[in-house]
């Protein structure tokens, strides 16, 4: 799904025209961008949090010559969904029915 299409989806919910809903839509993801660039969390209790992390500088190879370059340090938003929403993603599978009780051991014949 890509923001046409999220913002035509809120627009048919909501009784909103498409424009409407672009531009909430896009207020919505400004929002999120300006809290992370002063490095706040952003939390929306039953979706998730966005998190600024820090990348440490380090060492990669360019792969066209094979030659190691240093890859700057930076920051990366990370988000980690609720848990509504990995129990959407995953539903627990059926419950299984009980298992038969153990059998009784056969009485010996004298």
């Amino acid at each position: 799904m890509n923001t046409a299409e999220l913002a035509d989806h809120i627009a048919a919910d909501h009784a909103m025209n498409k424009s409407q809903a672009k531009t909430v839509v896009d207020a919505v993801f400004a929002a999120i961008v300006a809290a992370a660039s002063k490095g706040e969390e952003v939390s929306l209790p039953g979706f998730g949090k966005f998190k600024v992390a820090a990348r440490e500088a380090r060492q990669g190879r360019n792969p066209a010559t094979g030659e190691t370059i240093q890859i700057a340090a930076s920051k990366k938003l990370a988000f980690t969904p609720a848990k509504q929403v990995k129990d959407a993603m995953n539903p627990a599978p059926a419950s299984k029915p009980a298992a038969k009780a153990a059998a009784k051991p056969k009485a010996k014949k004298a």
